[in-house]
């Protein structure tokens, strides 16, 4: 047996506990929360440029289905737009190409998440729901959708699609800054699977502290 002297064994212990704290860093963020930043204007006014904000990963984690209203994050499609000319172009859904080559691509993707883009948009309707957008209101199932989150005067426009049903297994979600969003309208419904996280607080600036709605 190799007898230690104090200073390496001192070494083996940070390098020991450091490993440690890497690995259940990482399975926090994966499987439970993360922080992160809002990059984008695309959920303004609910969101803002540089706020801070928790994800709560527990719903990823367990398969769950988010419900209406729900902030989400979630990976971004590897197409912004459908092809019009596509098959079955009356069930919409985003297109997702890249796909890990081994099990170390795959942790720096998924886990590490270097290289990979995420959306942050509102769920607006649900598996099995027929969603028509027009007149600058968005209806489900023939119901005017009411959208306080909006700011007053707002419209919703259709891009690429405007009357569809929700394929199951899926969600359609937009921006609350339609306007300066590029989402499901244009590049089509997103699967349970693609969902990441769900936004639960925001924590700066000071002033706005609390969970988001």
């Amino acid at each position: 047996m190799i007898k230690l002297n104090p200073v390496a064994k001192e070494i083996l212990e940070w390098i020991y506990c450091i490993v440690i704290a890497v690995i259940l860093a990482l399975i926090v963020k994966y499987f439970i929360g993360t922080p992160t930043i809002v990059q984008q204007t695309s959920m303004f006014p609910t969101l803002q440029q540089n706020q801070r904000l928790i994800l709560n990963r527990i719903p990823r984690t367990f398969h769950q289905m988010p419900e209406r209203g729900d902030i989400i994050t979630f990976e971004a499609p590897t197409n912004s737009y459908l092809d019009p000319t596509q098959e079955n172009i009356d069930l919409p859904v985003a297109e997702y190409k890249y796909k890990p080559s081994n099990i170390f691509d795959s942790f720096r993707y998924y886990v590490l998440e270097l290289g990979k883009k995420s959306y942050i948009k509102r769920v607006i309707a649900l598996p099995g729901e027929r969603v028509k957008i027009e007149n600058g209101k968005v209806y489900i199932n023939g119901q005017e959708l009411e959208e306080s989150y909006l700011q007053p005067g707002v419209e919703t426009k259709a891009e690429g699609i405007n009357d569809f049903i929700v394929p199951e297994g899926y969600v359609f979600a937009m921006g609350d800054n339609r306007s300066k969003s590029t989402d499901c309208r244009a590049f089509g419904c997103i699967p349970l699977e693609k969902i990441e996280s769900k936004v639960w607080i925001r924590f700066w600036p000071f002033d706005v502290f609390g969970t988001v709605e």
